[in-house]
C-alpha cells in the first residue's frame, strides 16, 4: 500500500498550482496577447503528465524498478546537461550566456531538474553499497572514501553554475550532499572541512561572476540599513552601497504584496501587484502572489502542507529497512526543503533571489514533473513500509 497522506498532500499543492497559474498570470496574458487560459492549460498538461508519472512509478515493484529508474535519471540527464552545451541554437537558446533549456517545438525541458533527483539516487545507491558495513576510519581514509562524490558534485557545479549560471540549484544540491554525508556516518571534522571548502568555492563563484556580484549588491542595498543600524562600528559604514538594479524593486513589491494580503487576503483573482508590478509572480514569486490573494492564512496553509510532505517522506525513510531506500527518501525530503526555504527567503528579502521554483507550485513543467517523479519513487518505496491492517505505519 502506498502512502496515501503523502499523495493527497502533493495533489492539494498541484491543484493550487493550476488555480494560481490562471489567477496570477493576468498581466502576462494581457501584455503578450495570449489566450486567457494560456498558462492554465500549459500548467494543467504538465501536471497531468507529472501526476500520471507519479502514479505509474508508485505502482511499480521497487525491487525490480527502483534502481533502473534512478540510474536512468542520473545518467541520461547528466549526459544531456553536457550535450546541451554543444547543441545548435535551434534546440538550445542561450539567454545571457546561459543554456538551461532544450526546446523541442512547444516543449521546453530543463535537464537540471531531473538530474537533481538522479543525483540523490546516485548518492543513495552508492552510499548504501560502499558504506553499509563501514566502521570507524581516520580522516584521510574518510577523504579518500568520499572524494569520488565530491568530484561528481564539482562536475555538476561546472555544468550548472558555470555553463548554466544557476547558482541556486548548486546550493540545493550542495546542501543535500552535505546533510547526506552526515546521515551516512561522516565525522564532524570531515563535514566541517568540506563545508569550509564549499563555502570558499561558493564565494569564488560569486566574485568571479559580475552578474552575481550585481545581484548580491542589489540584495544588500535592501537590507543594509536594518543591519548597519544595529552595529556600532563606524568603519562598517563603508559597506553601504547604492544601486538601481531591478532586484530591490522586485523584493520591495514582493514584500508589499505580502503585506497587502493581510490575514485572509484580497480574494482569489483580486491581487494588485500581479498587474505589472511584480514580474514572474506565477513562477519565482508565487508565494508572494498567494499571500496577497489568500492572505497569511493561505501562506501558512501552503507552508504546513509542504512541511507535511517532508514529514511523511522522512517518516517513510525511518520505517524502511533498505538503506538505499532510506537515503533516497531523505535526499528527496532535503531537495524539497532546501528549494522551499531558498525561495521563501528570497521573496522575503532575507537572501538574494536565486530563481528556485517552489516545489509543486511554481509555473513550469520540468520542475513539476521532476518533483512528481521523485515523489513517485518515494511512494514506490513506501510499499515496503510495514503497516497494520488499517494502513497505518507500524
Amino acid at each position: 500500500m502506498i502512502d496515501k497522506p503523502l499523495l493527497a498532500a502533493v495533489i492539494a499543492l498541484l491543484t493550487l498550482s493550476m488555480v494560481m497559474s490562471y489567477s496570477l498570470s493576468t498581466y502576462t496574458v494581457l501584455h503578450f496577447h495570449y489566450d486567457n487560459f494560456h498558462f492554465f492549460l500549459r500548467q494543467s498538461i504538465s501536471i497531468f503528465i507529472a501526476f500520471t508519472s507519479m502514479v505509474i512509478l508508485s505502482r511499480l515493484d521497487p525491487e525490480k524498478w527502483f534502481v533502473p529508474v534512478g540510474l536512468s535519471l542520473f545518467l541520461i540527464f547528466f549526459i544531456l546537461m553536457v550535450a546541451m552545451q554543444f547543441m545548435p541554437s535551434s534546440l538550445v537558446k542561450a539567454v545571457g550566456g546561459a543554456k538551461r533549456w532544450i526546446h523541442l517545438g512547444p516543449i521546453s525541458l530543463a535537464p537540471v531538474e531531473f538530474f537533481k533527483v538522479g543525483f540523490v539516487f546516485f548518492l543513495a545507491w552508492s552510499f548504501s553499497r560502499k558504506f553499509g558495513q563501514r566502521g570507524h576510519t581516520g580522516f584521510i581514509d574518510e577523504v579518500r572514501s568520499f572524494m569520488p562524490y565530491i568530484i561528481v558534485f564539482m562536475a555538476a557545479v561546472v555544468l550548472i553554475a558555470v555553463f548554466q549560471k544557476d547558482l541556486g540549484q548548486v546550493v540545493v544540491l550542495g546542501g543535500t550532499l552535505m546533510v547526506m554525508f552526515l546521515f551516512v556516518g561522516s565525522s564532524w571534522k570531515f563535514f566541517l572541512t568540506v563545508l569550509s571548502g564549499i563555502f570558499v568555492a561558493f564565494i569564488g563563484l560569486i566574485f568571479f561572476a559580475p552578474h552575481r556580484m550585481a545581484r548580491i549588491k542589489s540584495w544588500w542595498s535592501t537590507v543594509q540599513d536594518s543591519i548597519l543600524s544595529v552595529l556600532p562600528f563606524e568603519r562598517l559604514e563603508t559597506l553601504r552601497v547604492t544601486t538601481t538594479a531591478k532586484e530591490p524593486y522586485q523584493i520591495s513589491n514582493s514584500l508589499n504584496a505580502i503585506h497587502n494580503g493581510s490575514l485572509f487576503g484580497k480574494g482569489l483573482g483580486n491581487g494588485q501587484f500581479k498587474l505589472g508590478y511584480l514580474s514572474e509572480v506565477h513562477t519565482d514569486f508565487i508565494l508572494a502572489g498567494i499571500t496577497e490573494e489568500l492572505g497569511y492564512a493561505g501562506l501558512v496553509l501552503v507552508t504546513l502542507t509542504v512541511l507535511f510532505i517532508v514529514f511523511r517522506i522522512f517518516k517513510i525513510a525511518s520505517k524502511v529497512k533498505n538503506p538505499m531506500y532510506y537515503l533516497f527518501s531523505i535526499g528527496v525530503g532535503l531537495l524539497i526543503s532546501f528549494a522551499f526555504i531558498l525561495n521563501a527567503y528570497g521573496i522575503a528579502g532575507i537572501t538574494p533571489i536565486k530563481g528556485i521554483a517552489v516545489p509543486f507550485l511554481s509555473y513550469g513543467g520540468s520542475h513539476i514533473i521532476a518533483a512528481c517523479v521523485a515523489i513517485g519513487m518515494v511512494l514506490m518505496v513506501s510499499k515496503k513500509v510495514p503497516r497494520d491492517r488499517n494502513g497505518k505505519m507500524l
